[in-house]
């Protein structure tokens, strides 16, 4: 059976949709793999008559067929066909595609080879084992992996022996073999080997007896080599350390040494200040992916930036670092050579040599605190379990005011540490979230949420910028979207993404139309006409204006209302200015509460909505009348073509008169926005005034925070409770 079906495989034709195509009522999208025999190619594309426009084509993993514009269509081999579809995510599968070089170096891997690989957030060394499908028969072509086992550091962090549902593809190591898609491995990263086994360019050819050095729990240690003959095999040498009285001896990775004259060349060499040149081997030896690093740029200008990517790149024999910069002062957005190392915004990647990549200094205070490093930042003693409750009143002031307090910003995060800062800090109404059950990998996600960044904001006052960073890398991970680590985002992309598709928490909203099922969603966006006579409105006139725009009213009171004030371009804003409601009468925008007569007071029986604008009546946009008030304006001639609708009362408010109740809103956090920087206002008390600014980014040595007295506030999206 399985030779009939490669045999249908070697007459089919493989293409990847380059854009969206619309099937019925849903969208295909770009990246979906499609295929078509190969006579049904030629008979559309050759022959007497003109060639089709279209093609007849089935999509693979959904085994449909549509017709598709023969302009949107890529055609591939059957080799790279199945290497992209190991990836699953589409948009994931589009941008390798598009990146082609590691895609042709995929096709040209070979078991044997070393190579590294992207696994748990972290890059090993591992060798190939396993080159091909799984035996999955669920597709009409079966996806390619690379099976590969994990060594030095990674050895027993994988999840099989090389059996995959009970076949054996290949054997390793109990708990060190990965079945992987390719744009986790990368191919030309891994250290060069050679005839002589040795691995690590630093190290040269490593022979008994030569002195080398290496890292033990961050210390730097020496020792002599005793046993070197097998090294192209096992990738380890055994080492006698200098300090041993026992005379045992160390298997060391060959990529964690380095030869003793070399070291000693740069020690010379890094000696600064009087300090020893082991003390900033130490530090440097510190640096990892997602550290935060400075460069000295061109003329001493230092360029600052996070680590994205650690090893080795072809012809070049030092360890290099990819980094992506804060500022247009790189030369690429992470690829070098055709080969894709990590994404970034174009010129913002830069590739130097680690040794020339020093801690961040505007993060370092004289004290060790915020963290020296993301290797001490990732400490256990960093997290917080439990439950800490919101921060109030003088509380609030003592753990939350002061340099190096809030959630510290970096590259790009100010918009998600706003966000997070206004949500968590000094409220609990999203509270639920932290706790909510949750599967893996969504358990791991609120785990770094209530563990790392809201326990900590609430119980320490700070949370360093490694812990946000972890958060992006896990939501980078879930939404297969790159850009969550490196780019700003509107904030309601964010709590969308971590609300509903992650944690899957019940919508705050619920709307309707009239005549139409309730729509659920997490924010509300203002939507409204130009208003001439509206010079400087407030959030309730914005509201009430933006839901009769709409038709639109509340089918419940929400617990948590999260409205974001309409949208202005660089050259044009709607309103010079916009006062933020610190209540918010949501009443009137009720579909079935109970609601008084605009003009005497009386429960409202009638709504009209064309009397919206007429401000003779009353002040308030929304209008409702008891009947009697309601024929009595309807009877003047400019009325008479209006066309009231009634009310839904309930039952106990129509037989016998009640005081109608109130239902308020008070804000409690503002977002602001300006030249596209993320700054938040909190209500941290009961008192008038009682109100925190937050600006993750004010604190950085040698910057300068965003003036707390200029007026962000009125651009904000405003988050009432």
């Amino acid at each position: 059976m399985a030779q009939d079906s490669r045999e249908v495989d070697d007459f089919l034709m493989y293409f990847i949709l380059l854009e969206k195509v619309p099937v019925g009522n849903r969208t295909i999208e770009p990246g979906r793999l499609c295929c078509m025999s190969e006579e049904s190619y030629l008979q559309s594309v050759t022959g007497d008559q003109s060639p089709a426009q279209s093609l007849s084509v089935t999509v693979i993993e959904e085994n449909v067929s549509i017709d598709v514009d023969v302009n949107v269509l890529q055609p591939l081999s059957q080799r790279k066909a199945a290497l992209l579809l190991a990836i699953r995510s589409p948009t994931e599968r589009f941008n390798c595609f598009l990146e082609r070089g590691l895609l042709e170096q995929a096709v040209q891997a070979e078991v044997g080879q070393r190579v590294l690989v992207e696994h748990e957030q972290k890059l090993f060394p591992a060798l190939i084992h396993h080159v091909d499908n799984t035996l999955d028969t669920s597709t009409l072509l079966p996806p390619v992996y690379f099976g590969v086992e994990l060594e030095g550091e990674g050895e027993g962090r994988g999840n099989m022996d090389g059996t995959y549902k009970g076949v054996t593809f290949f054997k390793c190591k109990k708990n060190s073999g990965l079945l992987l898609p390719f744009n986790k491995v990368i191919f030309s990263g891994a250290p060069p080997s050679d005839d002589t086994g040795s691995t690590n360019p630093q190290s040269g050819s490593v022979n008994r007896g030569d002195k080398v050095s290496y890292f033990v729990e961050d210390s730097l240690k020496r020792g002599i080599v005793v046993f070197s003959s097998n090294q192209s095999a096992t990738g380890f040498v055994e080492v006698l350390p200098e300090e041993t009285t026992s005379g045992d001896l160390l298997k060391i990775p060959l990529d964690s040494i380095v030869k003793e004259e070399v070291t000693t060349s740069d020690d010379q060499s890094l000696v600064q200040d009087g300090k020893s040149a082991s003390n900033e081997e130490q530090r440097k030896a510190d640096l990892e992916v997602d550290s935060l690093v400075q460069i000295r740029y061109k003329e001493g200008e230092l360029a600052f930036g996070i680590i994205r990517w650690l090893g080795y790149m072809p012809q070049k024999e030092d360890v290099m670092a990819g980094v992506e910069l804060e500022e247009d002062k790189g030369c690429n957005d992470g690829s070098w050579c055709g080969q894709r190392y990590f994404f970034c915004p174009p010129r913002r990647g830069l590739f130097v040599k680690l040794k020339a990549c020093q801690p961040d200094t505007r993060f370092l205070s004289s004290g060790d605190f915020p963290p020296k490093s993301p290797k001490h930042s990732k400490d256990d003693d960093r997290r917080v379990p439990g439950k800490v409750p919101p921060l109030q009143g003088a509380a609030a002031v003592d753990i939350l005011e002061g340099d190096m307090k809030g959630i510290q910003g970096h590259c790009n995060s100010c918009y998600m540490d706003a966000a997070l800062f206004s949500l968590f800090s000094c409220s609990s109404v999203l509270d639920s979230l932290l706790f909510k059950p949750s599967t893996l990998p969504d358990g791991k996600i609120q785990e770094t949420l209530r563990e790392k960044i809201v326990n900590p904001l609430r119980k320490n006052g700070f949370v360093s910028a490694d812990s946000v960073m972890t958060l992006r890398c896990q939501l980078k991970e879930e939404s297969q979207c790159p850009s969550f680590t490196t780019s700003e985002k509107d904030p309601e992309e964010f709590l969308n993404l971590i609300m509903h598709r992650i944690l899957g928490a019940d919508p705050l909203l619920k709307l309707q139309c009239e005549g139409q099922r309730v729509q659920e969603c997490y924010c509300y966006q203002i939507f409204i006409e130009k208003q001439q006579e509206m010079t400087v409105p407030n959030v309730q006139q914005l509201l009430e204006q933006s839901f009769h725009h709409s038709g639109l009213k509340l089918a419940e009171v929400p617990s948590c209302f999260i409205i974001q004030m309409p949208r202005f371009g660089k050259e044009y804003k709607m309103f010079s200015k916009i006062v933020p409601s610190l209540e918010l009468d949501i009443t009137d925008l009720l579909s079935d509460g109970p609601r008084e007569c605009v003009v005497c007071g009386n429960l409202a029986t009638h709504e009209c909505a064309e009397c919206f604008k007429d401000v003779i009546l009353s002040d308030h946009g929304l209008k409702q009348y008891c009947l009697v008030c309601c024929k009595q304006v309807h009877s003047h001639r400019k009325r008479k073509g209006h066309r009231p609708v009634p009310l839904k009362i309930p039952e106990g408010f129509l037989k016998t008169p009640n005081k109608i109740p109130r239902e308020t809103l008070e804000l409690f956090a503002v977002l602001s926005i300006e030249t596209s920087h993320y700054v938040s206002f909190v209500k941290y008390g009961t008192e008038k005034g009682s109100w925190m600014f937050f600006d993750s980014m004010a604190d950085r040595f040698g910057e300068h925070p965003v003036d707390q007295t200029e007026p962000v506030l009125i651009y904000t999206e405003l988050l009432p409770d």
